[in-house]
């Protein structure tokens, strides 16, 4: 599969880790194909019990939308539906693939794609960036953004823009016309000191 097709994702939660009972409150996603966004998802659900203040003034989502909410199984299961056949990505993907399994299991479902993490894949691309948040990298890269960070449909989108931009410089300094998923994980997995002799050395299988 080519790094230009693929779901973006991006979740809100009640906290951070599942292993210690947290919740997701939102899921937002993006398919790109072929770099163009095809298709969005984005959905509140309801995790049974009360935010914190803390999350409602870092998200912006209140406990009075929450009650509205479908429950959480009955949006992972349409969740479930929407990312399969696809790899994923997200920014900083430890956080949200641990949520993302954490849901899924608890309805009994899973999914078939690979994940990878735009984070990493910043990390070893824009070693002089000021730091690798979301909304940082932004900036550094100067893609235009009108919108609130810590929102799931939002952030998947600006990843989106992130991944394409990423998928341009890695195209630049490997000569390839098509960036394979294989080719940003291993990236992702690269010391910092060796992505320039990855990209020297990469051929096309």
């Amino acid at each position: 599969m080519n790094a230009n097709s693929l779901i973006i994702l991006d979740f809100e939660t009640t906290g951070l880790s599942p292993n210690n009972g947290d919740r997701a409150i939102e899921i937002g996603a993006v398919k790109l194909e072929n770099g163009v966004v095809t298709e969005r998802f984005q959905e509140l659900m309801n995790p049974g019990r009360p935010v914190s203040y803390f999350i409602e003034d870092y998200t912006g989502i209140t406990n009075e939308m929450l009650s509205d909410a479908a429950p959480c199984h009955e949006v992972m299961a349409r969740f479930a539906d929407f990312i399969q056949g696809q790899n994923l990505v997200a920014h900083n993907a430890s956080f949200d693939k641990r949520f993302l399994d954490s849901e899924l299991k608890r309805i009994s479902s899973n999914y078939d794609g690979q994940f990878g993490c735009s984070l990493l894949v910043s990390r070893r691309l824009y070693q002089t960036a000021p730091n690798h948040k979301l909304g940082t990298l932004i900036n550094y890269k100067g893609i235009a953004s009108k919108g609130s960070f810590h929102r799931a449909l939002y952030d998947a989108e600006m990843t989106a823009k992130l991944w394409l931009a990423m998928l341009d410089d890695i195209q630049q300094q490997t000569n390839v016309d098509e960036v394979p998923f294989s080719l940003v994980q291993k990236l992702a997995k690269t010391t910092k000191a060796n992505v320039a002799k990855l990209f020297a050395n990469y051929v096309v299988s």
